[in-house]
């Protein structure tokens, strides 16, 4: 199988059923407007759902309105406002410790780098590819359960591991598309659970 041609078949059919979505999801910079904010939703989101994380994250940012604030906060406050998510303690750990990291290292800037976002507290490749197409234009493959579920489920990839899985569609996807896959196949994913082929398939036509 031509894995790119078969990339490009799902991608165009996904575009056309999803691409006008308004539907928010939890890291999209179009509605949170600063960079910061996108990287804190984000990393909020891993392990829940974007129904919890949004409202979630608005209260977190009414809360702490500017990422100075948010540094200075203290670890029990922001675990307070997060108290409903999944790994609420970890992921209150990782905003405090991110929040005082981006002001006191990156002059209260958001690294424009994978290489340099991945070294701050609870960042992974996932998250750091996000940020940096959602809020920087640049070429990233934002790669979570769906994406890595989508692309095994058509063999455009034979993976054990979404990193893996981001690594193998950097082969096979032209850079072009990169930043559009992963809201494509998360609004897709999202309306289609499991990995019946025919199921995901069907939801397209």
């Amino acid at each position: 199988m031509d894995k790119t041609k078969e990339f490009l078949r799902i991608f165009r059919k996904a575009e056309k059923k999803f691409g006008k979505s308004s539907k928010r999801l939890a890291g999209d910079h179009a509605y949170w407007g600063e960079p910061w904010k996108v990287l804190i939703a984000t990393m909020l989101s891993a392990q829940s759902r974007d129904e919890v994380t949004i409202p979630i994250a608005e209260s977190l940012f009414a809360k702490y309105e500017t990422l100075e604030v948010l540094a200075r906060a203290k670890y029990v406050g922001v675990l307070s406002v997060l108290k409903s998510m999944n790994y609420n303690r970890t992921k209150a750990k990782h905003v405090c410790e991110t929040a005082r990291v981006l002001v006191r290292d990156f002059e209260g800037k958001v690294p424009e780098t994978i290489e340099e976002l991945v070294t701050l507290p609870g960042v992974g490749r996932k998250t750091a590819n996000l940020v940096v197409s959602e809020c920087f234009g640049k070429p990233g493959i934002c790669v979570d359960t769906h994406v890595h579920r989508i692309a095994n489920v058509f063999g455009i990839v034979d993976t054990t591991s979404p990193e893996k899985t981001e690594f193998a569609l950097r082969e096979v996807a032209p850079e072009q598309y990169w930043s559009r896959i992963n809201r494509l196949f998360v609004l897709w994913g999202q309306e289609v659970p499991g990995r019946e082929k025919e199921r995901l398939e069907a939801v397209l036509d």
